[in-house]
Order: structure tokens, then C-alpha cells, then sequence
């Protein structure tokens, strides 16, 4: 009898599905189907859909939760293919490069509390993996684990980035031009690996700020050991005079949400590097015979943004009692300041068009060194996105100019291309 009503039910289970096709093939393509961000948004019936799924969302990145919710990851990945081409003064061509700029692939969630949040990024990329000083290797960018009790404070322990100045901050895929500006690349202080703290007054409208602070090992990401005792201590203050941007639009260059009331963000911090033992603090080449050195880093950041239009401002700096060394002529602390000002507009169509003028001022104890007394480059950009920041077409042209230059043959124009695709 019990087999005779297996039988039954087996057969009304295929008359049913031959009778619903269309429902079965709905399924079928349901399944493997990938939904940009930008469409759920806006779909109420795919949203319901998706949640008749099993627990994989697909989006910002793909999501896998168990059903008893111990867990979350999600998994994403984004690349960066460029092409540049250097010119010199005559306009003859100096330099070509075609490379893969960025390769990364992240994994984001928490583990057995939503309140036990962990960040991964790995970095494939001939600039990501780069064999380090001391000979370690240097695929792991971020491994951090934080404890989030609320969403006024957290506490994180592990490698991640000094979040010293508004460009550093900025994740690379966020930029609107193919990279970021001469002085960061000489004052940011990358990554590093020790103790992070970060606190957020409030959300909503009206006067807002934020304190972030970190002490780490001071030799930079994926280093491991030191023998000095040197630390990095960093603290910074932001101010929202107006209110918080929209989706976290502090953290992404332009002003792509369009905010409808003027946002404002005023921020400074500053960096002691306590016994550093490379040239840019957690960045850079070693010091010649064990030396180190004290280092300070400070930064000023200002963001305006309205309907469209982005107004940025950097200004930043390195001081040192000794940036030379006597027993290497070669070697040096590159103490100095920069400015960084950029501005740009966000057409209704999504191209977008942005101007970045950068200027880098060593002191004078060590401009014959640095090979100039002052350097300028202002770069065009235009970009196109396509979704957002996670796929866009970028250009810019950069024009160098170098007072009072040692090498007056340096490359005076650069043009580069760049497609950014992320998940």
C-alpha cells in the first residue's frame, strides 16, 4: 500500500510540472540569472523573486548566508586594465605601458554575530604582489577583523589602511580619474597592520562628526616584525557641518547621487611614526645601515558637493629632523608638503568631467635630492560610467611641469585609458 501511494504522488508530480512549463522555465532562468545593483532598485517584482531564492544574493558582490544565520560572506572581485603612453617635451613617444593596474578579489561578512564583521582583499597584480624590502611577499592588502557593537563605534583588529587623508580612504575602484594624485602617492600612508577605532556621532540631518584612530607596527603592510620598537600613531577629526552625504558620498569621488542640499566636509589629521625604518614611513625603500628616523604626517581634507558638482581640496606634508644620511648620498626623507585641488560635474547621462591640478614643495634641505623645487601636473579626465562605479571607461591627460628640474628631459605629457569592472 505505502508503495502504491509513492507511485501516485510521483505521478501527480510530473503531471503538475508538465502542465506548468512555464513556471518550471521561469525557475530554471531565475537561477542563473545575475542582477546588476542599479535594477533591484527599482524592480519590486524581481526583488520578490529573489527572495523565493535559495540564500545566495546576487548585487553588490555574491552573498552566501546559511540558514541559521552563524555566518555571511560575500564575495567580490574587480580589475583595472590601462593602457599609458609618456611623452617629452617634443612630443616624442617615451614610454609605454599596457598592464593590468589592479587585480583584487574581497570577501566581506560576519561570523557567528552580525556584530563580529571581517574584511579579506588579496591583490594579483604586479603592484599588489610586489616582493617588499625585506623579502615578504605582499599579496594580502586588507585581513581585519572588527568588533561593531552599534553603528556609533568600532574597534578593529588586523591589517588594513591608515585612514589618515580623504584619497587614501577613497577605495582606488572610486576614483574619477585613472589614479590618484602625485602627492598622495608621495604622503599617503598606505597600509599597516595593529589596532583601528572609529567613532560616528550620529546619522541624519544637521551638524555631524566623526574621530577615527589607529596604532600600528609603523612599517607598513605584510612587513611582520620589527626590532625598534617604532610605532605609527594616527588621529583624525571629520566635520559634517551640514549633515552626513548621501550613500556615504564623502568616500566617493563626484558627486554621483546628485545631493539635493549642499554637503560640506572639513577634516584634519596627523601622524607620528616613532623610529621608522623606511623613506616614506610604512611605504618605501629601508634606510641605509639600520638607521631610522621620527616622522610626523599631516592632512587636511575639504569636500563640497551640490546637484552635480564636486569641489576637492588635500593638503598634506611630512616633516623630519634628519631626512638625509651620511652614509648614502643617494638616500633621503622627502620632506616637504603638497596640495591637491580637483573639481567636476556629473552630467544627467552619466559622463562625467573632472580637473586636477597637484603641486609638490620639498624643503630646501632636500630638493637637490627630490631633483626639482617645485612639481606641477594638472590632469583633464573624462569618464563614463556605465553602473555606477563598479563598470566605467576612463581617460585623462596630464601635463608635468618641474621648476628648476635637475633632468630637464622628464616626461612632460601622459595619456592614459582605463576600464574598471567590478562585482
Amino acid at each position: 500500500m505505502k508503495h502504491l501511494l509513492l507511485l501516485l504522488l510521483l505521478c501527480g508530480a510530473t503531471a503538475a510540472s508538465a502542465q506548468n512549463p512555464d513556471r518550471n522555465a521561469e525557475r530554471s532562468l531565475l537561477a542563473q540569472t545575475v542582477f546588476p545593483t542599479d535594477s533591484l532598485a527599482n524592480d519590486p517584482e524581481l526583488l520578490a523573486r529573489l527572495r523565493n531564492m535559495p540564500n545566495i544574493e546576487v548585487g553588490r558582490g555574491i552573498t552566501f548566508r546559511p540558514r541559521n544565520n552563524l555566518f555571511e560572506m560575500t564575495l567580490r572581485f574587480r580589475m583595472q586594465n590601462m593602457v599609458g603612453l609618456s611623452f617629452d617635451r617634443d612630443f616624442s613617444l617615451t614610454q609605454t605601458e599596457a598592464r593590468v593596474k589592479r587585480l583584487r578579489l574581497r570577501f566581506d561578512g560576519y561570523i557567528y554575530s552580525p556584530k563580529l564583521v571581517y574584511s579579506i582583499q588579496l591583490g594579483f597584480a604586479a603592484y599588489d604582489a610586489e616582493v617588499l624590502p625585506n623579502g615578504n611577499m605582499n599579496i594580502v592588502r586588507d585581513a581585519i577583523v572588527y568588533y561593531v557593537p552599534n553603528a556609533r563605534w568600532n574597534i578593529g583588529f588586523g591589517q588594513t589602511k591608515i585612514k589618515a587623508n580623504r584619497a587614501r580612504i577613497n577605495s582606488s575602484s572610486a576614483l574619477q580619474f585613472v589614479d590618484r594624485s602625485i602627492v598622495n602617492s608621495q604622503f599617503n600612508l598606505d597600509r599597516d597592520f595593529g589596532i583601528f577605532g572609529e567613532y560616528n556621532m550620529r546619522e541624519g540631518e544637521g551638524f555631524n562628526l566623526s574621530a577615527k584612530g589607529s596604532v600600528t607596527l609603523g612599517e607598513g603592510r605584510n612587513w611582520g616584525s620589527t626590532a625598534n620598537g617604532g610605532m605609527i600613531y594616527m588621529g583624525r577629526l571629520e566635520l559634517y557641518p551640514l549633515g552626513r552625504f548621501s550613500a556615504k558620498g564623502d568616500l566617493l569621488e563626484g558627486d554621483f547621487d546628485h545631493e539635493e542640499q549642499v554637503r560640506i566636509l572639513l577634516a584634519g589629521a596627523y601622524a607620528y611614526n616613532h623610529k621608522a625604518t623606511r623613506l616614506q614611513g610604512p611605504r618605501g625603500a629601508v634606510m641605509p645601515d639600520g638607521a631610522t628616523r621620527d616622522l610626523g604626517s599631516y592632512f587636511v581634507d575639504f569636500i563640497l558637493k551640490y546637484r552635480g558638482f564636486a569641489f576637492y581640496t588635500d593638503f598634506m606634508g611630512r616633516t623630519c629632523d634628519e631626512p638625509l644620511f651620511d652614509e648614502d648620498t643617494n638616500a633621503f626623507v622627502y620632506k616637504g608638503s603638497g596640495v591637491n585641488i580637483q573639481t567636476s560635474y556629473l552630467f544627467d547621462n552619466k559622463w562625467e568631467v573632472a580637473l586636477r591640478n597637484s603641486t609638490l614643495l620639498p624643503d630646501a634641505e632636500v630638493r637637490p635630492l627630490a631633483g626639482y623645487r617645485s612639481w606641477n601636473q594638472t590632469t583633464l579626465g573624462v569618464t563614463r560610467y556605465i553602473i555606477g562605479h563598479s563598470l566605467k571607461v576612463q581617460a585623462d591627460l596630464s601635463y608635468n611641469h618641474r621648476s628648476e628640474s635637475l633632468a630637464p628631459n622628464y616626461n612632460r605629457w601622459e595619456l592614459r585609458f582605463q576600464v574598471e569592472l567590478g562585482l
